[in-house]
């Protein structure tokens, strides 16, 4: 395949000559109503169609597995391609020339974070060529390290792996590149020392490129030879990556999770390379992080069966192992129905990790355990009651006491209620005393319980959202407690508030021209959902370039540095008698007078710490509050009687 970037005009003369509905029926049945066009996903199996094509805007979205974008979102989905291999796959296809270039990259290939991602590729290129072909004798340690390791042969090959020597010789090799400094320290390949000299961020480590799920590189790890600390030095944060969506190997992993229906989760580089090349390919790792909602839902995506997560059985495992059980919640009930997750675990014996159990005792019977991995409520509740001595009535009356708090966040379902009747089984409990003890506990903040009133953005949540779009006169649907996933985390009013922007961002997706009348909602908004804003700001980012560009190019562009931003700026898109400006102006709005609602929030927060003000300061702020707060009653005021008042 070719080098070089593809240019703008190229990528839009390939969306122009591949029809999406075209597309989609070279691969299944395709079938119009009305103005649509419904199919069954390519994507996943489903018997009964809910992937819905819109020829308009050139389209799609599944209200079964939550995905969608545009035509070139689709071959990346679909094909496992990166955006520029389903440029030049369409492009093969339209029989349509592409010129290569090699200068500065512009467009969806061209935002800064492109420039980070090809920082990124260049030092990870750079890495494995010190690994595979320098004479120094780093270069020699780290390959004998990793030959030690189990990891020779093809290995460091297939996997990218490489050795960073330090000594400014990686920032040397990048400007010579043309990448500029602010650059390398940005994508944390390089630190600014107390002179404002740029040097590597990375000495004398073994390099383990971090990639995102097209495959390209994003971070790195980096291990070191021998004695010091910290023994693994990860990559920050940075713009191109987020440790908490980010999972190592999961771009070569998503494959067999798809076949397979299962995701295995371990805890380290060496044992998804381990798993991976002993044949367990469906497996991925944190980095350097607990397990989050985001992975799971990333996970659950590729992986439609079941997730395990499998532990070490040594102390970090197993501490590992009791932060899982803060996972549990309503999701993994029957009642869930399709959003159900399968989270399963297993703790590996004799204080083992994956790479040395599969060295010791073969991959067929690390097979057999995950096989045998129980669902996270029954092993977080065998886990407490094996902490207990049952023998004892003491020990019998701990163990019913922890073993139930397991099943607090589930505590009313059914499920929760077939366990308790267990545990009273096991501990020889009367049943109704166990209920009754289940029935008086109070249910507690989830992990990361934030991240699950953003669930519908990420996985779709269907015909919900397919229904968001408004007819003339009629109000945004206001959402009540129970209607969002984990709504029992996230009040009322903030679950509101996060549907309103994210209603808004997909107007503005599916409307560009109107949306570049409402830039200043984007900039100046305070999302309240961190993804929402990241959206906004790439939204922005591709206007001041592309300010006639159609729905299509802004959500791949967009799409491209924000990967789950595509499945929910198509998640609405919906026929609607209401005007796309007159709704944008509702719902900027709603959002601006949540804004100052929030802001005299905080202002009245400072007026109740009163010695922390002089009184001059404190009469000042009492006076901006009033003022506020009556502006506050006027705009909700005229914003109530307009045209789209709410009528809940």
């Amino acid at each position: 395949m070719a080098d070089g970037f593809i240019s703008d005009d190229d990528i839009q003369k390939v969306r122009e000559a591949s029809d999406i509905v075209a597309v989609f029926s070279e691969r299944v049945p395709v079938k119009q109503r009305g103005r649509d066009f419904w199919c069954c996903c390519p994507i996943h199996q489903e018997k009964t169609p809910s992937c819905k094509i819109d020829p308009a805007l050139q389209l799609w979205h599944c209200f079964g597995c939550g995905e969608g974008g545009d035509i070139f979102a689709f071959l990346m989905k679909a094909d496992g391609l990166t955006f520029r291999e389903s440029v030049i796959k369409l492009a093969e296809r339209a029989h349509i020339p592409i010129s290569y270039g090699n200068g500065k990259p512009t467009g969806a290939d061209g935002s800064y974070k492109a420039r980070l991602k090809a920082v990124c590729k260049e030092a990870a290129d750079f890495y494995h060529l010190q690994l595979m072909r320098s004479a120094s004798d780093g270069a020699a340690k780290a390959r004998a390290y990793l030959s030690g390791r189990g990891l020779g042969g093809q290995i460091p090959k297939t996997w990218n792996l490489g050795y960073a020597p330090g000594g400014g010789m990686l920032v040397r090799h990048l400007m010579q590149k043309g990448f500029s400094g602010k650059e390398l320290i940005d994508a944390n390949v390089a630190v600014a020392g107390r002179d404002n000299k740029v040097r590597d961020r990375f000495y004398e480590r073994v390099m383990f490129p971090i990639c995102d799920v097209q495959g390209e590189p994003i971070a790195f790890g980096g291990r070191i030879m021998g004695q010091g600390q910290p023994k693994y030095l990860n990559s920050q944060e940075t713009p191109i990556f987020h440790k908490s969506t980010v999972l190592y190997g999961l771009h070569l992993a998503k494959n067999a999770m798809a076949s397979t229906g299962v995701a295995i989760v371990v805890e380290g580089y060496t044992d998804v390379i381990a798993l991976a090349e002993a044949g367990v390919k469906n497996v991925v790792a944190t980095l350097g992080t607990a397990l989050t909602m985001q992975h799971i839902r990333t996970l659950s995506s590729h992986a439609k069966n079941r997730i395990v997560y499998l532990f070490d059985g040594d102390e970090a495992g197993q501490r590992a192992a009791d932060r899982a059980l803060g996972f549990i919640d309503s999701s993994m009930t029957p009642e869930a129905g399709r959003k159900r997750i399968d989270l399963c675990a297993v703790t590996l014996p004799d204080n083992l990790d994956p790479a040395d159990f599969v060295g010791q005792r073969g991959v067929e019977e690390l097979r057999a355990l995950i096989d045998g991995a129980k669902p996270l409520l029954s092993y977080g509740i065998e886990r407490r009651l094996a902490a207990h001595d049952l023998s004892r009535a003491e020990g019998r009356a701990a163990a019913v006491t922890e073993a139930l708090q397991v099943l607090a966040p589930i505590k009313d379902s059914l499920l929760a209620k077939d366990y308790a009747i267990q545990i009273a089984s096991r501990t020889r409990t009367r049943e109704e005393d166990v209920l009754a003890q289940l029935a008086r506990l109070k249910a507690p903040r989830p992990v990361q319980s934030r991240d699950w009133g953003t669930d519908e953005q990420v996985k779709g949540n269907g015909a919900k959202e397919a229904s968001a779009a408004l007819p003339e006169g009629q109000a945004p649907v206001r959402a009540n407690a129970q209607s969002t996933h984990g709504a029992s985390q996230v009040s009322a009013s903030e679950i509101n508030r996060r549907r309103f922007e994210r209603q808004l961002l997909c107007l503005f997706a599916q409307n560009p021209s109107v949306a570049l009348s409402f830039c200043s909602t984007l900039a100046q908004t305070r999302w309240h959902d961190a993804l929402h804003g990241r959206i906004a700001d790439a939204m922005l980012e591709y206007f001041t370039e592309h300010p006639d560009c159609k729905a299509a190019q802004l959500i791949s562009a967009v799409q491209n540095e924000i990967p789950e931003a595509g499945n929910m700026l198509t998640s609405s898109f919906e026929s609607s008698d209401a005007a796309p400006d007159a709704l944008a102006l509702y719902l900027s709005e709603e959002l601006s007078i949540g804004d100052l609602d929030d802001t005299i929030a905080e202002l009245r927060a400072q007026l109740k710490d009163v010695n922390a003000l002089s009184a001059e300061e404190y009469d000042q702020l009492f006076q901006t509050v009033v003022v506020l707060q009556k502006d506050l009653n006027e705009r909700r005021k005229t914003h109530q009687v307009s045209s789209f008042a709410s009528s809940s």
